[in-house]
């Protein structure tokens, strides 16, 4: 049996961009199914978040409205996965020149951590700037933000492709 010690250390590797996208999409993909699921299991209008991203595109007017809507649906998914890919490529980021990569259960730390500080940040720093999303604040959202965390490390663990010799 072979024993492998990695070291944590930074060292100069550049994340798999594309495939830190791949794995964005994938992840905001299932944030959006979890979202689905928790609105159903505690009866809250699945309408709604949709219309606070889409706010972000479309101006806070949207907001005033209720139910569905095909061109806030649409906005809302073209934020949600534009978002989530640029999330995975930080994340990624930071996995690879630290080797964060090196076990799974390193990755989904590394994921759950970054899902933890991105929930932060979405909800309690830009609430400052888009006040209308302290509303999505709670235990349901920091869940589904580090089921997104996790989800982005592992697709992108499971995807990365091996480092090119020079």
């Amino acid at each position: 049996m072979e024993l492998r010690m990695h070291s944590h250390r930074w060292v100069p590797r550049q994340a798999d961009m594309v495939v830190a996208a791949i794995a964005g999409f994938g992840a905001g993909g299932i944030l959006m199914l979890a979202e689905l699921a928790f609105c159903a299991v505690i009866g809250l209008d699945p309408w709604r978040a949709p219309r606070l991203i889409a706010a972000l595109l479309m101006g806070d007017e949207v907001l005033q409205g209720a139910g569905y809507s095909l061109s806030v649906l649409t906005s809302a998914l073209i934020v949600h996965y534009l978002l989530g890919m640029a999330f995975a490529m930080v994340l990624a980021a930071v996995i690879a020149p630290f080797r964060l990569d090196s076990s799974l259960g390193m990755v989904l730390m590394a994921g759950f951590l970054f899902g933890l500080l991105l929930y932060l940040f979405n909800f309690y720093l830009m609430t400052s700037v888009l006040p209308w999303f302290a509303e999505l604040r709670g235990g349901y959202t920091l869940l589904g933000h580090v089921v997104f965390g996790m989800a982005a490390a592992f697709i992108y663990r499971m995807l990365e492709r091996p480092e090119r010799q020079a």
